[in-house]
Order: structure tokens, then C-alpha cells, then sequence
């Protein structure tokens, strides 16, 4: 498991002093520029864009350099499923600061019930899951299968939320679905150190350097869907395993 590294006093003073205001005006600046741009760009590229430079003043703001490992492997798949360990939320500006290309992301439907964030979300044409039943959850599926078919990667946590502790949560097949189904490389991509810098119900940073690994796709040739299950558990198994291998403060 991972080890929990404790700021210190100054760090925790200058994150509240000086980090975390840094944080809400960059978000609220890029928030209402995406917001602007949404009311002409139904396509949600400008939007993508404005994110990723969103995500990149955050990882600046942080304090952490990024290191992308197998960046070289981004370029081989056109259409792909990327699918990541959820740690933190520092983990989405990670993946949109470093992830140099569109991409949309799964994500669940409560948040486009939340004013401004909801309207991005649906503007910009990122897909929402509703879990509330076996059907509408197949339903979300299918709509993320449509994005992928219609040349769109597409982007998401398997775990489904945050890990408390930072152990490895199980995954869920949803990723192995939509991958088969369209046809797709379901690709894994490690994040390595965000648990650290900002874990959950902590308010402060502790600024370390932080990894991006790109995995070896694992293809969904000849598979159905019948087979996302096994697909998801050799997902699961190569994240593990990397993230523990790059790794520098587990106990």
C-alpha cells in the first residue's frame, strides 16, 4: 500500500495562503471561458482545449513536475479506450494536462445536475453513466460506444470514484464493454503520486513528482461481450502492477 507523507507546516500555509486561492481563480477563470465558448462550440474541441490548458496551470500551481512514461505509445491508436486508477482529484488535470489529444470522458449523470458544471459537461459532449438501473446503465454505455465509433477516444476511472486509502479499488467492466463493442484498443494508463499530493478529505498539497505510464494496449480483437469481465481483471492486474512498480512511497 502507499504511505501517506504528512506537509509541513509551511507547505500546508502556503497551499491555504497562497495555492489553493491560485487554484480557484485559474478554475474560475478557465470555468467561464469554457462556459463562453460553449454557447457556439457544439463540437466541445475549443472547450478540450481551454481544459488542458486549464489542467496544465494546475499541475504548475501544484508544485509537482509530470513525468510521462510510454508517451510514445499515444500516437498508435486513433480511437482507444483509456482507462486509469483514480487516486485523487488532482488526477483529472493530470490526464487532460498530459493526454495530448481530444478526448471525452465517461462520468457519472449527478453531476450534470450541478448549475454551470452540468451545462459544460452536456455542451462540451462528455458522456454520463446512469447507474440507477441495469438499463439506463447499458444505455450510457451505449451512447459512450457511439462516441467511440463516431472517432472519439474516450477517457475514464473503472474504479468509479476516489480510493480512500490508496489501495487499488475493484474495477468495474464498463470500459472492457464499450471497448469490445466498438471494436477498440482498451489502453491502460497508470497515475503514479497524485494520491500523495492531494489525498481524499485532505485540503492542502504535498507537492512530489508525479507519473503518467502509458501501458501496452490490450486488444479486443475477437472478444465479445461476454469476455469484458476477463478483459477488465487483466486491466485491473497490469494497472496494479505498474503502479507498484513506479512507485516510491509504498511501505
Amino acid at each position: 500500500m502507499t504511505q501517506r507523507v504528512s506537509a509541513s507546516p509551511a507547505m500546508r500555509w502556503l497551499t491555504y495562503l497562497v495555492l489553493t486561492p491560485l487554484i480557484g481563480l485559474s478554475t474560475t477563470f478557465f470555468g467561464c471561458l469554457a462556459l463562453t465558448c460553449a454557447l457556439w462550440d457544439r463540437s466541445g474541441r475549443q472547450q478540450h482545449a481551454i481544459a488542458q490548458i486549464w489542467a496544465r496551470s494546475l499541475l504548475r500551481i501544484s508544485l509537482s513536475p509530470v513525468q510521462v512514461i510510454g508517451a510514445e505509445k499515444l500516437g498508435r491508436y486513433p480511437v482507444a479506450v483509456y482507462a486509469s486508477n483514480h487516486l485523487s482529484y488532482y488526477d483529472t488535470p493530470l490526464l487532460f494536462g498530459r493526454l495530448p489529444f481530444q478526448f471525452r470522458i465517461i462520468a457519472k449523470q449527478g453531476l450534470w445536475k450541478i448549475p454551470f458544471i452540468g451545462w459544460y459537461l452536456n455542451r462540451s459532449g462528455q458522456v454520463p453513466v446512469d447507474q440507477s438501473s441495469a438499463r439506463s446503465a447499458i444505455a450510457s454505455l451505449n451512447r459512450g460506444v457511439a462516441a467511440l465509433r463516431a472517432g472519439m477516444p474516450l477517457v475514464l476511472f473503472p474504479e468509479g470514484g476516489r480510493t480512500l486509502d490508496g489501495k487499488p479499488q475493484a474495477y468495474l467492466s464498463g470500459c472492457a464493454f464499450m471497448a469490445i463493442k466498438a471494436g477498440v484498443p482498451l489502453v491502460p494508463v497508470t497515475l503514479v503520486g497524485t494520491y500523495e499530493l492531494l489525498p481524499m478529505h485532505t485540503y492542502h498539497l504535498s507537492p512530489r513528482p508525479l507519473k503518467l505510464v502509458v501501458g501496452d494496449a490490450l486488444s479486443t480483437e475477437g472478444l465479445t461481450t461476454r469476455d469484458a469481465d476477463a478483459l477488465t481483471q487483466r486491466l485491473q492486474d497490469v494497472i496494479t502492477a505498474t503502479y507498484f512498480e513506479h512507485n516510491d512511497q509504498q511501505a
